[in-house]
């Protein structure tokens, strides 16, 4: 069967390896002009790590789980709020991994043949037919597939073709500035894998070891108007950051320039009403892009991925149609219901005041065993 995957991000590729290794004819395609990943870390959670062994592409990624005893909740000077046993939710769930997105990137399209991707093109629309879709680059037909899997990210043109009364992005009013650096001698280990927050401002610090030897560290803070560059959006964070831990701000100072990189933080407005139509597919942010509290935006896209060779596997033409409303009915309910426990996290998370007082308070009273199996429970489905 010919499927047009429109997209090489981490989720279309995962799926363009996982089809091929099925026997279909896959066509990746990439507005870019090579295929690439920039950027710093990212957190594959265990469910991901399931997704990925599901198509055959997990072992390279389990070589990077997190190995550190505890995580959770703290203050911005570094004491405790939600403490979790990590090693308790390896027990019962296994650990997410951590790892240098490019890396990643080059891990999961190794496998795929260099003759089926075609890069520089972007993707102007789809038109769908009776018995397949036209793929429209440069106004001009580019490839006829039996399939479209839609992998287009955030922004992604093809959904605002198919739902076109679809609302689409929305900001939180907050921003993400993130970077990587070398690991520093005599770190302390006891803030790794951890987040801190202020109530004061509603802002987050959050760091994690990438390896043995670098650091991946985020902030999320509240945005008012258009975001700034990198550069004063670093000097926002260290004037905001100044009387936190003093870890914090020595790590933001210590990033290279060139190793830091800001966003506004975006998601979907509402939930899309189906992730098919037809003969097209969607999967990744193209379906439900969320904000990043839960780490769950790639973890979702494999395991889209995952259902998606699934559903196809043994599929004709003629059974795209149905196998595809299978993926929706598997995958819709699930990713909608990470989007809104993403939003309840952000909420929780950037509270201030008094009410910010109260969530601290309360988060103290929860048991270390009870928090560690949530956070299980989280990764488990």
């Amino acid at each position: 069967m010919r499927i047009a995957v429109v997209g090489a991000g981490l989720g279309g590729v995962a799926a363009a390896v996982g089809l091929h290794r099925l026997g279909h004819e896959v066509t990746l395609l990439e507005r870019g002009a090579r295929l690439r990943e920039a950027g710093t870390g990212i957190v594959v959670m265990p469910n991901g790590l399931r997704a990925l062994d599901a198509l055959g592409l997990g072992e390279d990624v389990r070589g990077h789980v997190v190995h550190t005893a505890r995580g959770g909740l703290r203050d911005r000077l570094g004491r405790p709020l939600l403490v979790t046993d990590l090693t308790r939710a390896r027990r019962e769930v296994a650990l997410p991994a951590m790892i240098d997105r490019a890396e990643l990137h080059r891990a999961l399209r190794a496998p795929l043949p260099a003759e089926l991707v075609r890069t520089a093109t972007p993707v102007e629309r789809l038109e769908p037919g009776p018995t397949g879709v036209t793929v429209i680059s440069d106004g001009s037909p580019m490839v006829g597939a039996d399939a479209v899997i839609a992998a287009d990210g955030l922004g992604s043109t093809l959904r605002a073709q198919v739902f076109p009364t679809h609302p689409g992005l929305r900001r939180t009013g907050r921003m993400d500035l993130r970077g990587m650096l070398p690991r520093p001698s005599g770190l302390a280990t006891e803030l790794l894998a951890s987040q801190l927050v202020d109530r004061r401002s509603g802002a987050m610090f959050g760091l994690f070891p990438v390896g043995a030897d670098r650091l991946y560290w985020f902030t999320d803070s509240p945005l008012h108007g258009p975001p700034p560059g990198a550069d004063e959006a670093r000097r926002q964070m260290l004037s905001l950051m100044a009387d936190w831990h003093p870890l914090v701000t020595t790590l933001i100072e210590a990033t290279p320039p060139g190793a830091v990189y800001v966003d506004p933080i975006t998601c979907l407005a509402e939930p899309l009403p189906s992730f098919a139509a037809g003969r097209i597919a969607f999967l990744g942010d193209a379906a439900h892009a969320m904000s990043p509290d839960l780490g769950q935006g790639a973890s979702q896209a494999f395991e889209d991925a995952a259902a998606l060779c699934g559903h196809l596997a043994g599929a004709e033409p003629a059974d795209v149609a149905q196998r595809f409303l299978r993926y929706d009915a598997e995958r819709r309910p699930r990713a909608n219901r990470m989007m809104l426990a993403a939003s309840r996290q952000s909420r929780l998370t950037s509270r201030t005041g008094v009410a910010a007082w109260l969530r601290d308070t309360l988060l103290r009273a929860v048991p270390s065993r009870l928090a560690s199996r949530q956070l299980a429970a989280l990764w488990h489905a």
